[in-house]
């Protein structure tokens, strides 16, 4: 078996009965999205890898270091380059912000084409996510998340974008990612 093929067994496993916030759909979907998106642009079987596991140290009780035990250092160092400071102990909805500018920055400075293109697969799995939401339920479901200002939303995926333009924006993936963001914040923020 691959460490890809045992990673999709840990992230099932890791996932097991949770589901999406925007449609309910078992959440296992997502990583396996975001590595379908991420394979379009590259096969580097460590960074697939990592897009499978990309929440699972986020969402369940798998850590980094569990991972760099399983599958190598460099799948952990890529997992832990898409985890997000949660600030345990303060209320998601207060630290939103300040946790996307930390995640920003990390994005910024790094050089790792790699972590650059989990990025951009994880996001937008999550926009086309949040975009069927807004097509069945209308601006109600910005209610399923801890910011509910499309503005704020609308300032996150457009600095994404921007940052990745330069070594992504010639990928099917990064156009399509910036159509989407168009397509959902022009004219409404």
């Amino acid at each position: 078996m691959t460490i890809f093929d045992e990673a999709i067994k840990l992230a099932v496993n890791a996932h097991s009965g949770m589901t999406r916030k925007t449609d309910r759909t078992p959440y296992i979907l997502h990583p396996m999205q975001v590595a379908c998106i991420a394979s379009t642009i590259s096969d580097d079987v460590d960074m697939l890898t990592a897009a499978v596991l990309h929440d699972a140290v986020e969402g369940s009780s798998v850590s980094v270091d569990e991972i760099a035990a399983k599958f190598g250092d460099r799948v952990a160092e890529l997992v832990d380059a898409e985890t997000e400071d949660k600030q345990d102990g303060r209320p998601p909805e207060e630290t939103w912000k300040e946790r996307k500018v930390a995640a920003l920055q990390r994005l910024k400075e790094t050089e790792d084409l790699q972590v650059k293109i989990l990025w951009l697969a994880d996001r937008m799995s999550n926009l086309q996510s949040i975009h069927l939401a807004l097509q069945k339920e209308g601006d109600k479901a910005w209610g399923y998340f801890h910011q509910k200002d499309p503005k704020e939303h609308f300032w996150y995926y457009r600095t994404v974008a921007d940052l990745l333009k330069d070594d992504l924006g010639d990928t099917t993936a990064w156009r399509e990612f910036d159509a989407l963001i168009s397509r959902m914040f022009e004219g409404s923020v």
